[in-house]
């Protein structure tokens, strides 16, 4: 099972670095790594996905407190959350297919943000399960480049679950 870690950490240099070597000593690998600046001055955000069951991933934050800048660890795989991720791709694009590539990136409330004569770049913002869409649906027209973020999260205040709203509209 993948697990999404948010941990707080104070903003200092090397932090991120004991946190990788913390995985590799014990053989674990993040799949997904996004960094940046939290909501108080001097502290960032990292927002990790891990592979492993419940107790793994409970030792991984249980070692991750003994670290010195680590401020917050919290496993949000269960909890409501807003997630995101950004992701830049290049296709294939002629004057053939360029109208039908482009009518797939609206479809998907994506944007074209470079265009040449044979390919588009296109900007995807969304859920982890957008990217995959996408770029399956992409994919006819031959992927030159892609770049993604990793995924971002936080917690929902509200509480609502819309993965659990999902599967009650499939219902009805």
């Amino acid at each position: 099972m993948k697990h999404t870690l948010s941990v707080l950490v104070e903003d200092e240099a090397g932090v991120l670095t004991r946190i990788a070597a913390l995985f590799a000593r014990r053989g674990f690998n993040i799949e997904s790594l996004a960094v940046g600046s939290a909501e108080s001055s001097g502290v960032s955000r990292i927002t990790m996905v891990v592979p492993g069951d419940n107790r793994t991933v409970e030792q991984l934050t249980k070692q991750l407190y003994k670290l010195i800048n680590v401020l917050k660890v919290q496993d949000v795989t269960g909890t409501p959350c807003v997630e995101r991720e950004l992701m830049l791709i290049k296709i294939n694009a002629t004057t053939s297919n360029r109208a039908e590539a482009i009518e797939l990136a609206q479809v998907f409330r994506a944007r074209v943000v470079d265009i040449s004569e044979e390919t588009l770049t296109i900007e995807v913002v969304g859920d982890p399960g957008k990217m995959v869409a996408i770029i399956k649906m992409l994919g006819k027209f031959g992927i030159r480049e892609l770049a993604r973020t990793g995924k971002i999260s936080l917690v929902r205040d509200s509480g609502v679950n819309t993965e659990l709203l999902k599967t009650l509209e499939l219902k009805v």
